[in-house]
């Protein structure tokens, strides 16, 4: 006989016995293995997407001076970019994009490995982003796209024109954006020769590719316990001390 639910919060969950559980986790388990292949099939599929060129001399403010797209490699073949939302106007970046970019010091050192350099690029001007990086302690390269189309051109920022019609181009599709920037993850890469290539870029709930955290609470018996989606996470120095 199953056991009387428990009581957690404000919902009920049900008791089995370690032998009813065992049965209800193999049947779990052959569904993740199908979502693992489907994953490693969409790996497969992202790789073989076309690349398109970079014709844009696209230059950035960065702490060590001006550098263009092509030195932001430092040296590799591949480049991951962080859009962070962080608007030229703004007293401090955005916090679900800060909540992203908490996960990257701790896995620069491994991609590098990998032939891949990352970097986080924003609107805002230098002296604001660095301001801010100090501030939560990020050790990341994090370069300023200020006065350049950068952010524009993948997707990530758009004019008043733009938001002014009620509708801007972001995520693949026409669609009304509550600010004049967006979340995003982009990928590049350098040829033989030197010739720099888009190869990806993922929007919306795409970015959940860097948020770790979130692959943790699915594990949890609460999940990711939000009424809304983000609407729990705060600058890491702003939670309230337990």
């Amino acid at each position: 006989m199953p056991a009387a639910p428990i009581a957690t919060g404000s919902t009920q969950h049900p008791v089995a016995s370690p032998e009813q559980w065992l049965a209800q986790r193999r049947t779990l388990l052959a569904h993740e293995k199908e979502l693992t292949r489907l994953r490693d099939q969409l790996a497969r599929e992202r790789r073989a997407l076309p690349w398109v060129r970079v014709e844009k001399d696209y230059v950035f403010d960065t702490p060590e001076g001006r550098r263009s797209l092509a030195g932001l490699f430092e040296g590799r073949g591949q480049l991951l970019v962080q859009h962070f939302m962080f608007g030229p106007e703004w007293e401090q970046g955005c916090p679900s994009c800060s909540f992203m970019a908490d996960h990257l010091d701790g896995m620069r050192a491994h991609l590098a490995q990998r032939d891949v350099s990352v970097v986080v690029v924003s609107r805002a001007p230098l002296a604001q982003i660095e301001r801010f990086r100090r501030r939560m302690g990020w050790q990341f390269p994090w370069v300023s796209s200020h006065g350049s189309s950068f952010n524009h051109d993948f997707g990530v920022s758009f004019t008043p024109q733009e938001r002014a019609t009620g509708e801007v181009s972001y995520n693949y599709c026409m669609q009304p954006f509550p600010s004049e920037e967006a979340p995003g993850i982009s990928v590049f890469c350098r040829d033989d020769a030197g010739a720099l290539f888009h190869t990806y870029s993922t929007y919306g709930r795409g970015v959940e590719v860097m948020m770790g955290a979130y692959n943790l609470l699915d594990l949890t018996p609460r999940g990711r316990d939000e009424a809304s989606p983000m609407d729990w996470v705060r600058h890491h120095d702003r939670y309230p001390q337990a």
